[in-house]
């Protein structure tokens, strides 16, 4: 056999986002050999090793014996994961003229290959498949495992495969113009949906609640400080219950970002996930596993999961000051770039975020503090963790007491639907206030420039605002406090029904934005 060239089409991924990679492959007669170009990493100069092995379960396939040549282009941008190998054997196969290559010139091919010629699924078909779409691709062969999960994507037909000798004769059909059966895809019953934990369940906790309505109403960042058993992490975790239900375009990024991390189910069991995600990392959680990185694959973090979500740190000051402080910039871009030497990578990260904190490392700190065996110096050190900068992020910082005897038999709050109704409401209203300001279809007022609250036509009267404008003054609050507070204000007036904040709704809003649950 004669020289011969091969192409076909794979995808890789680049952070959370796909592009479009040309698999080019040349066979040729001389001196063995399997070299693969395109600054892939070591998953893909091990193809060759996978793809030899399955080659040889088919007729005239003799791999081994060739001088084999691959090309992953563009070949200056890095590759990344096993999703290459079927693409690799496809365009090797066109190239050894057995299977048509006019046929598969075309075709997107995602999969790893393994030794015994199975396909087996990989992370990340989602993006991979929606970058695949968005490039004008039609047709996409994927391993039977993430068929489910590919086929979220529509305008583009999902073809799966089991392994790579049915391919091939499969091609082999097309070429001749003869039907081909697809292969079918393993039923996989639907996972149960995760119940909504109800705000009902709290006992108590009337100005914790409304910080909470306020925070899910206008997007705004809650820190619950209090001793521990007061309900700071059932407060966080029904915040969840209170958000909107996530848009299309929403539920394609986070769907996309939990299928980069492996997360999503497999076979029919895979569908797009329409509420906001709740995350919460332990407090022994590492930089790279909350911001995102690692020593080989650039990985999203914690942060990224929570995108469009909420992110609740329990225990706060227990996590390591560096992951702390590598939280202000996303918190303020709602991206997070992690670089390398060799790359650079920006992952989404617009969350809420959620701080849980105790008193002390005692935890018994409150009230009068009888019992509490800490130092001012261990108070001073634990807090120390929370710095300025961090907590003037946050716009709503309140105090959990324990609720007493007589809350006890009380009878239940309102329920998470009554209060969702009402936040849903009030960021309509933001929707439709902000549409013309904000880029977001959904723009909330968390999201809305302090430049524009302090110019007109939304400049608040001085009347409403003279509290704030004497601690701006005498500098008791930073500029950045400042237009928080205001951003809290007008979501106070929302919630009421109120047009634009008054004198009482900026106090209000000020009022949660105090720190003596910190000092306590």
């Amino acid at each position: 056999m004669g020289a011969g060239l091969g192409r076909t089409l794979s995808v890789g991924l680049r952070g959370v986002a796909g592009f479009v990679v040309d698999v080019e492959a040349h066979v040729t007669t001389g001196l063995p050999g399997f070299a693969i170009s395109g600054l892939g990493d070591s998953a893909v100069k091990q193809s060759s090793d996978r793809i030899k092995a399955a080659a040889a379960l088919i007729d005239k396939m003799a791999v081994s014996q060739r001088r084999v040549t691959v090309n992953l282009s563009p070949a200056g941008e890095r590759k990344v994961g096993t999703g290459f190998d079927l693409g690799i054997f496809v365009a090797v196969a066109a190239a050894m003229d057995l299977l048509p290559a006019r046929v598969a010139h075309d075709v997107v091919h995602i999969g790893e290959v393994g030794l015994d010629g199975t396909v087996r699924p990989v992370p990340g078909v989602l993006p991979l498949v929606h970058a695949a779409a968005l490039a004008g691709v039609r047709h996409v062969v994927v391993p039977v495992a993430n068929a489910g999960e590919a086929r979220l994507v529509s305008g583009v037909r999902v073809h799966p495969v089991a392994d790579v000798t049915e391919l091939v004769r499969r091609y082999g059909h097309l070429g001749k113009g003869r039907p081909v059966q697809e292969v079918p895809v393993p039923f996989v019953a639907a996972s149960e949906p995760e119940q909504v934990r109800d705000l009902s369940e709290v006992v108590g906790q009337a100005e914790a609640k409304l910080a909470l309505e306020i925070a899910a109403a206008g997007g705004h960042h809650l820190l619950l400080a209090g001793p521990p058993g007061a309900g700071k992490t059932m407060l966080a975790e029904r915040l969840p219950g209170l958000l909107p239900a996530l848009d299309e375009g929403e539920s394609m990024e986070v769907t996309a970002i939990h299928s980069v991390l492996g997360a999503l189910g497999a076979g029919h069991d895979a569908r797009l996930i329409t509420h906001p995600p709740f995350v919460a990392p332990h407090h022994g959680a590492s930089q790279a596993a909350v911001i995102g990185g690692g020593s080989g694959r650039i990985r999203p973090g914690a942060i990224t999961q929570a995108h469009r979500g909420v992110l609740f740190l329990d225990e706060t000051p227990e996590f390591d000051k560096g992951v702390l402080q590598s939280l202000r910039t996303p918190l303020e871009r709602g991206l997070v770039s992690i670089a390398r030497a060799q790359e650079s990578v920006t992952f989404p990260a617009r969350f809420q975020l959620v701080l849980a904190a105790n008193p002390c490392p005692c935890g018994k700190a409150w009230g009068k503090g009888l019992d509490c065996t800490c130092t001012p110096l261990m108070r001073r050190a634990y807090f120390g963790k929370l710095s300025g900068p961090l907590l003037d992020r946050v716009d709503l910082q309140v105090h959990v007491q324990p609720p007493g005897l007589t809350m006890a038999g009380a009878a239940p709050g309102e329920p998470t639907s009554v209060v969702a109704t009402r936040v849903a409401a009030a960021r309509s209203a933001q929707g439709e206030r902000w549409r013309d300001v904000l880029e977001r279809s959904r723009g909330v007022n968390s999201d809305v420039p302090g430049s524009e609250l302090r110019a007109r036509p939304w400049k608040l009267p001085e009347v409403a605002t003279r509290t704030l404008d004497h601690l701006l003054e005498i500098g008791a609050l930073s500029l950045r406090g400042y237009d928080r507070t205001l951003r809290c204000a007008w979501t106070v007036a929302d919630l009421t029904g109120l047009q634009r904040p008054g004198r009482e709704e900026v106090d209000v809003a000020l009022s949660l934005r105090h720190r003596a649950g910190v000092a306590a």
